[in-house]
């Protein structure tokens, strides 16, 4: 009786094992091969800062994140600062942290946000004020429109300016890129929050791509590269077919596990060996 009542256990314990299994989408690390690394770029032994938020963020799991995943394909030595829920106004306390404890020590600077912006239900705004102001043209003194940036933690675009210019003040010589967020899936973390997938507008009656394309034209203002990773990552959580790469096919795909983690380093490693990794030798 007890070997029987043993057996019925254990079966229990592996049926209890491999639901678990099927709902959380963890993998094993990846291992990086040699073949895949590209050591002799213009990226390898740079110091690269990355601004963010959760998927900056080393997950407590302790499992890999994309920037670890790069620092094996591309030699880069990563000093991160993302943090869990971060929005665009505190990647500006980011960057003044950087600048404290770096001073101007960095080669490049990588910004991964706008999905919490998004989920906060934050305005877009407007990235300018415009006003009539004289000038000279020709020799001859006219009015013409002028337009002020607009600095502000209220808006969207307000909190992006207020950053890049911040970043091109203090970093004239680094390489800063911004990554746009990716698609968002259905997240529940706990009863307070829960947060809908993308086919959801937000409080704002906005799409999530509505902010993917104000960090567009921020990358154009402000002239520093984009990496869209909302269109080339290939990372699609409202599939079920890519929960694989997420955290937990029902209750979190918005984070990245180890092989979502790893695509997403691929798709960055290829993009960065088409950009420079700084525009002066400061070593």
């Amino acid at each position: 009786m007890k070997k029987i009542t043993a057996t019925l256990f254990s079966l229990l314990a592996l049926i209890v094992l491999n639901y678990g299994q099927s709902q959380n989408s963890s993998v094993a690390e990846i291992t990086i091969k040699d073949s895949e690394k590209t050591l002799n770029s213009q990226w390898n032994e740079k110091r690269v800062a990355y601004l963010g938020d959760s998927m900056t963020q080393k997950p407590k799991d302790g499992s890999s994140v994309y920037w670890e995943y790069l620092t094996e394909l591309l030699g880069i030595e990563p000093f991160v600062y993302g943090i869990s829920g971060h929005q665009w106004d505190d990647i500006f306390d980011q960057a003044v942290k950087l600048k404290n404890e770096r001073e101007t020590n960095i080669d490049a600077i990588f910004i991964f946000a706008g999905t919490n912006d998004y989920n906060h239900n934050i305005p877009l705004g407007e990235f300018y004020n415009e006003t009539m102001k004289e000038t000279n043209h020709n020799g001859k003194v006219v009015m013409r429109k002028y337009r002020v940036p607009i600095y502000d933690d209220t808006t969207f675009c307000g909190r992006i300016n207020k950053v890049m210019s911040y970043l091109k003040t203090n970093y004239p010589t680094q390489q800063i890129i911004i990554l746009t967020p990716l698609h968002r899936g259905y997240a529940k973390f706990n009863e307070g929050n829960v947060q809908p997938e993308e086919n959801f507008c937000n409080g704002q009656g906005l799409y999530l791509e509505a902010y993917v394309n104000i960090l567009k034209q921020a990358a154009s203002n402000w002239a520093v590269p984009i990496i869209d990773l909302y269109s080339n990552s290939g990372l699609y959580p409202l599939s079920d077919s890519h929960t694989r790469y997420f955290r937990n096919k029902e209750t979190d795909r918005l984070h990245l596990n180890s092989e979502g983690n790893y695509r997403l380093a691929k798709t960055l490693q290829y993009q960065l060996l088409t950009m420079p990794s700084t525009f002066v030798n400061i070593k």
